[in-house]
């Protein structure tokens, strides 16, 4: 794929679309593609995250090891990885390839320098963040107050 048809790809994905062309561009230039086949695992409950995944091509399994029956099949276009872009965290589930899948690999420290070098994409990726914890807290006590009665 070209460095366009990747910047067009970062751009389908929410997250990342609030940053701008330019700095999906700078994205795109400094992340790499990896491919993994299937039943590979792209990353594993538990270890070091430090960064980021876009699935390109394919599809990945994201479950978690804690006895649930949680489970999210995520396809192209799909960002795995958000908060690993962000700070440093140990993987909440893993991600295991259902089929030939391609994604692109995005580093905290890329995605740091961008942040660093655009502050009004860092601006509104902080305020969008705030909105969806806040939308989430008010979920959340949606739920226990329902649980209560």
């Amino acid at each position: 794929m070209s460095i366009d048809d990747d910047v067009a790809l970062l751009e389908r994905v929410p997250t990342l679309r609030l940053l701008g062309t330019a700095a999906l561009r700078v994205l795109a230039i400094g992340s790499e593609q990896q491919e993994f086949a299937r039943g590979s695992v792209l990353c594993r409950f538990g270890e070091d995250a430090d960064c980021g995944y876009i699935v390109q091509r394919g599809a990945f399994r994201i479950n978690g090891d804690d006895g649930s029956d949680y489970e999210v099949i995520a396809g192209p276009g799909t960002l795995i990885g958000e908060l690993a872009l962000l700070v440093p965290m140990p993987r909440p589930s893993t991600g295991t390839a259902m089929e030939l899948s391609t994604v692109i690999r995005i580093t905290r420290g890329m995605f740091q320098r961008v942040l660093d070098s655009d502050p009004a994409a860092a601006r509104r990726l902080r305020d969008d963040m705030a909105a969806r914890v806040s939308q989430l807290a008010s979920d959340v006590a949606l739920v226990g107050s329902k649980l209560s009665l």
